[in-house]
């Protein structure tokens, strides 16, 4: 028998609108299961229950009285990552430090979201300000995979993919500065989309000068994803970047087909001489035969970042958590490795700072220029299955620790570095049931051709069907 989780946000949706279904039974619905299954698989760090049930009223009632704006999302339940600004709701970044934290504006990316009618049930899991590749912070249990309770969900959006993948919420948001939306979708077999720099408002702090990071949906089939983008995407007066507006929406682009595609294609690490679990080959040369058979060309291509950009991003990335806002009187808190990082960070000047992201824009810019002949990209997600929980967390040595996730997501920093959108999609599963995702980069801004490909391959190869047993 179907229930409400089963459906996709846009099926709850056009559920909604028909009115089969209303927003308030979607959120007790969801609001149940989170209460039963959140501490189990790490999804939320704090839910605003009677929050959620107010706005759900006030939409249930638009929708009544017809005066609900359109949207296909309107009413549809969702989560926000704790990383993301919300005004009057607790908000800790994932760390000791920022405990009790309780901003008095929201991010434009959770603006929007309200302004489309879609209802909050609280705030997801992250590590401490979002650093690492894995989500296991102190204010919250480990984000686990529904897939292997043993196993980790990724990071740094992970508590919004294990949200998602245990049917917590239809869709997430995610944010994403060196693969954070698109690791936890691999190890949770999701959908997670980065978009391009530029296409969602950093609004109102800025607080990314580098340019790595943007938000993103966390969702269960393409097209929840694309709408969900079409929800955070646009510039904001104010904003000192942003992408062309496209043509129409994303969701109106998986329905395009995408025409004869260049594919170019490579699976050697980019960040780390880091050895590639076979099953992930295997995903990677699967996606690859899938992709002719759909009738592209696939080539094989170089890596187009070369080995000494990885100490320059790590300049860049180690002066970003420094920036982090942190109280003096609370640093005595933070994990050892955020502190390691922070101490990396703090030994930059400003001159050398300057340099390095002169030099991090150049070789952005050289990748580029390479993979300018392609439409898209092909690369695994990460290069293992997920791990066990705790298996890279390493507090006593944290620069083993960074080698180590290194070693985990060797590609995905890479369209973070240049700006492109990226999209893993859950192509493959292991002979023991662990999702394996597989990466397709386009050029920057065409996100619509990145994602009428992603509704092409999916409907090739079915994946939403697939659910944890925790379902």
């Amino acid at each position: 028998m179907t229930q409400l989780h089963d459906l996709t946000a846009l099926e709850q949706g056009r559920a909604i609108r028909a009115g089969e279904v209303s927003p308030v039974e979607l959120v007790e619905h969801y609001l149940d299961r989170a209460d039963r299954l959140s501490d189990r698989v790490g999804a939320f760090v704090t839910v605003t229950a009677d929050l959620a049930r107010r706005r759900a009223a006030l939409a249930e009632e638009a929708v009544r009285s017809g005066d609900a704006p359109p949207g296909p999302l309107y009413g549809v339940p969702t989560a926000v990552k704790d990383l993301n600004l919300t005004a009057g709701v607790r908000t800790e970044l994932g760390s000791a430090t920022m405990a009790g934290n309780v901003p008095e504006v929201s991010d434009e990316v959770v603006l929007r979201m309200e302004r489309a009618g879609l209802v909050s049930l609280g705030k997801t899991s992250t590590p401490e300000f979002g650093s690492p590749c894995y989500t296991e912070p102190d204010n919250a249990p480990p984000a686990r995979t529904p897939w292997d309770l043993e196993r980790m969900a990724g990071g740094s959006s992970g508590g919004a993919a294990a949200a998602v993948a245990a049917g917590l919420v239809p869709v997430a948001q995610g944010s994403d500065g060196g693969g954070s939306i698109r690791i936890p979708a691999s190890c949770c077999g999701l959908v997670g989309l980065k978009p391009s720099r530029g296409r969602v408002s950093g609004a109102p702090l800025y607080g990314d000068p580098v340019g790595l990071g943007v938000a993103g949906p966390l969702a269960r089939t393409v097209r929840d994803a694309a709408a969900f983008l079409d929800v955070l995407a646009g510039r904001t007066a104010g904003d000192p970047f942003w992408a062309p507006p496209p043509e129409r929406s994303f969701l109106e682009a998986c329905d395009l087909a995408p025409g004869r595609l260049r594919v170019g294609r490579f699976v050697a690490p980019v960040i780390a001489d880091a050895p590639v679990h076979p099953e992930v080959v295997t995903a990677y040369e699967d996606a690859g035969r899938l992709l002719e058979s759909l009738g592209h060309d696939v080539e094989d291509v170089a890596v187009p970042v070369p080995p000494e950009a990885v100490g320059t991003f790590e300049t860049c990335w180690a002066v970003l958590t420094a920036l982090a806002p942190v109280p003096v009187e609370r640093e005595h808190l933070l994990r050892p490795l955020t502190r390691w990082l922070r101490g990396r960070g703090l030994s930059v000047s400003g001159p050398q700072f300057g340099l390095a992201l002169g030099e991090l824009r150049r070789i952005g810019a050289r990748a580029l220029t390479v993979l300018a002949p392609y439409d898209l990209v092909l690369t695994p997600t990460v290069a293992q299955p997920p791990l066990r929980i705790g298996e890279i967390r390493d507090d006593e040595d944290p620069e083993r620790d960074f080698e180590s996730q290194k070693a985990f997501t060797p590609w995905t920093s890479a369209w973070n570095l240049t700006g492109m959108p990226a999209v893993s999609l859950p192509l493959h599963t292991t002979a023991d049931g662990l999702p394996v995702g597989v990466m397709l980069a386009a050029r920057p801004a065409e996100e619509a051709l990145l994602l009428s490909l992603a509704a092409q391959v999916e409907a090739a190869v079915p994946w939403a069907g697939a659910k944890p047993d925790c379902w």
